[in-house]
């Protein structure tokens, strides 16, 4: 009970003035020693002038303190800086006894206040001693309490540099949980066998169950800088089948003002395992183009578009509007731009199917450069709706590429997606067509039309990882449609960010793919996730093959059959080369299109899509037939 009432008080930080109270108090005892050391240890010298010696040293003692602020450091942080600022307010002390005991041999203001040299030398080396001393005595006293009174946990950290060791010092620092550092782990042969403050490195080989089960391993922090998502992913595979929580030091351009503290250690994501490099641009080209523009950004309440908007708001644009027909996010949106003050945007609640409402937009805005990612994505939703795929994907489409031509806008960035090559399904099929009009409309007016493609992006609405992360909450299973499906992946940002830069390289009619990584198996997503949530495969969360969906396919491809790709100055973009388009049949088509979508007639659209999309062959899916005739 006594413990804990001292950890409470010791958790509000001992007072300062408590602590300047115990270093006078201290000077006090170190100068009668003095006194005993030099005339050993007997009483033989004038005990009166020693009483009136004593209240003077504690005030010029009480000066150095508070003139080096000595007292003010947090005990049991103590680290070498307090200790150095004690040496300077002792050093300080005995210069000024110093100067005192001259200048009183002159003039002698303070009778009896001759003290003998050899005592100020040996008061002054007793005070380095005891004064620091004392803080680093309380400072392990501290720990020892907290130490009998928490459950402490075993922790290792993977890398023994700079930041492997910051964190170490964070850890043990920290008091509000009990970590102990029970080792180091580093893949450098030169640094295995030596010790880090006390604390042992030791070979990656150790890491067996046998050494975790014996030093009650609980956590892995992994601290090393830019860490490959390959060597990762090997540490984390070999740790979680351990039963061992593996969390991540972020890069130190991550760390709050250049400073590291213990909040921003995160949990190993699957998204941190992933076997790609991430991508990173930082073109100031961008940024210098697209500022003092007027910037529609349609679907920007989506995941593609609100990013895009956040990525736009550094771009010091003349005005970006951020139009979605979805209230609610678009009002989260609003108010997370609401914050920053700073930037000149407007929202509107507006359809882009809706010809009069986008007329006006034009009107009253006159942009400069659109970025469209407004669109249906859901592959299944879609294959059961092609009414509003082709309204939305198709007729918004080709009604607000119309009205930029109309407009005389400078650009025209379409975000597609890589389900637009070789269609098996009426939403990919549907972007398809959406990239072939805009395609037709790149040599009519002066607007540019540059269309992205890419795969799926990490964390969007609707995306894999966010669904296993809401069927982990709920005890599984996690449904996964086929064992060897694959998707290619990348995160919003780098998405984004590839987006602006081919928007801004575009010199029209282009469409951009990007470099994409490797694939990845959704299988092995899903039991990863499994894996880094704590929980086991398959006896506490299984994984259920559920079959393919409408219109889904195994493998996800970047390039139609015909179509191969040129580079550009940025090595993770290419431009995809198409084959040459009627742009008047085509035209002709998507009108006949849009205007037997109106029958609400599923099958008779869908076979004019696989018209105009010849590679357009159905997958698990009811228009299958089609395809046979």
């Amino acid at each position: 009970m006594l413990k804990r009432i001292l950890l409470v008080n010791a958790n509000k930080y001992a007072s300062r003035w408590l602590v300047l109270t115990i270093d006078l108090m201290l000077v006090f005892q170190t100068f009668v020693f003095a006194y005993l050391i030099r005339f050993n240890f007997s009483f033989s010298f004038d005990v009166h002038d020693f009483f009136i010696q004593q209240p003077i040293v504690l005030v010029l003692a009480l000066i150095s303190f508070l003139i080096i602020g000595s007292y003010k450091g947090v005990v049991r942080h103590t680290g070498v800086k307090d200790a150095m600022n004690v040496m300077h307010a002792i050093t300080l002390l005995a210069i000024l006894l110093v100067l005192v005991v001259l200048l009183n041999n002159k003039i002698q203001f303070l009778p009896s206040f001759n003290i003998p040299f050899p005592i100020i030398i040996v008061h002054y080396l007793l005070n380095l001693v005891v004064l620091i001393a004392s803080r680093f005595v309380f400072k392990i006293g501290y720990r020892t309490l907290i130490s009998d009174i928490k459950h402490h946990t075993n922790i290792l950290v993977y890398g023994a540099g700079d930041s492997g060791f910051i964190t170490h010092s964070a850890l043990v620092k920290d008091t509000s949980n009990r970590f102990n550092v029970i080792g180091f782990i580093d893949d450098n042969a030169t640094k295995i066998g030596k010790k880090i403050d006390g604390v042992m490195i030791y070979s990656s080989e150790v890491l067996t169950r046998e050494f975790v089960l014996r030093n009650r391993v609980k956590e892995v922090i992994v601290s090393i800088q830019n860490i490959k998502p390959g060597r990762l992913m090997e540490i984390t595979d070999d740790l979680i089948a351990y039963n061992v929580k593996v969390k991540i030091v972020p890069a130190v351009d991550k760390w709050i003002d250049g400073e590291f503290n213990l909040g921003q250690i995160k949990q190993v994501k699957i998204e941190d395992l992933l076997d790609r490099a991430p991508i990173e641009i930082d073109n100031p080209i961008v940024k210098s183009d697209l500022s003092t523009k007027v910037i529609f950004v349609t679907g920007a309440a989506g995941s593609i578009g609100s990013e895009l908007a956040r990525q736009l708001y550094r771009c010091n644009l003349k005005h970006l509007i951020l139009i979605d027909q979805a209230e609610s996010p678009l009002y989260d949106l609003q108010q997370e731009f609401v914050q920053k003050e700073s930037l000149n945007f407007t929202s509107e609640v507006a359809d882009v199917r809706d010809e009069y409402r986008m007329q006006q937009l034009f009107e009253k805005y006159k942009p400069e450069i659109i970025f469209h990612a407004a669109a249906y994505k859901h592959v299944p939703l879609m294959e059961g709706n092609p009414y509003e795929a082709i309204r939305v994907n198709v007729s918004g489409t080709k009604l607000l590429a119309d009205l930029a031509v109309a407009n005389g806008v400078e650009r025209f960035v379409m975000v597609s997606t890589d389900k637009a090559v070789n269609p098996t399904n009426v939403m990919g099929t549907t972007k398809r067509i959406a990239e072939m009009y805009t395609s037709c409309l790149s040599n009519k007016g002066k607007t540019k039309f540059i269309t992205t493609r890419f795969g799926n992006v990490l964390g969007s609405n609707g995306s894999v990882i966010p669904l296993f992360k809401k069927q982990i909450e709920a005890g599984g299973p996690l449904t996964v449609t086929h064992k060897d499906i694959t998707r290619y992946f990348m995160t919003i940002p780098e998405a984004c960010q590839l987006v602006l830069e081919a928007g801004v390289m575009g010199k029209g009619g282009e469409i951009y793919v990007f470099d994409m990584g490797t694939s990845v198996k959704i299988y092995d997503v899903a039991l990863k996730m499994i894996q880094l949530s704590g929980f086991k495969f398959p006896d506490e969360i299984g994984i259920k093959i559920s079959g393919l969906r409408p219109g889904e396919k195994l493998y996800e491809e970047l390039l139609a059959n015909n179509e191969n790709t040129q580079p550009t100055y940025h090595e993770k973009i290419m431009i995809a080369k198409t084959p040459a388009l009627n742009a008047k049949e085509v035209t002709l088509k998507i009108d006949e299109i849009c205007k037997v979508n109106k029958e609400i007639d599923s099958f008779k659209v869908v076979s004019l899509l696989k018209e105009l999309v010849p590679e357009y062959v159905s997958k698990n899916s009811i228009y299958e037939k089609l395809d046979n005739n």
